[in-house]
């Protein structure tokens, strides 16, 4: 009886406290870090076929949050030049003016690995307005 009630103290403390109820904070990986090569690495591979080109990005913001990251910037050359989109699925866009010059992607850690769960190339509008609810990802990765 005394161990049975020990383990239900134990249980509601652990349920009721608040510091270990809380997620983890939204965070961004160290520039250089294994963590943040393996989350940019799981969208490169995509991007590149999508492309038919080698590509690196130019991060102007990443967060991960519980197993959620969000990452926008650019893509470039492997040399930091300007992306040639000349040839790609996006040279119409171009050419009719409806493409801005950058990338947003969404990936979700799943058995150890980054996935990409969407991205974006080029678009005109905030078009991750809504993926926190869509995907169920933290809204605070995408401040």
């Amino acid at each position: 009886m005394l161990r049975r009630m020990s383990w239900g103290l134990l249980a509601a403390h652990l349920l009721l406290n608040p510091i270990l109820l809380s997620a983890q904070q939204p965070y961004t990986p160290e520039r250089g870090g294994a963590e943040r090569k393996t989350i940019v690495d799981a969208l490169r591979l995509p991007v590149r076929k999508r492309l038919g080109r080698e590509v690196i990005f130019k991060i102007d913001h990443l967060k991960v949050q519980d197993g959620w990251a969000f990452m926008r910037g650019v893509p470039q050359q492997p040399n930091g030049a300007p992306m040639n989109y000349r040839g790609t699925v996006y040279q119409q866009a171009i050419d009719d003016g409806i493409f801005d010059n950058w990338i947003c992607a969404l990936f979700r850690k799943q058995g150890g690995k980054w996935r990409v769960v969407a991205y974006e190339i080029g678009a005109t509008d905030v078009v991750y307005d809504g993926w926190d609810k869509k995907y169920k990802a933290p809204p605070a990765i995408f401040r």
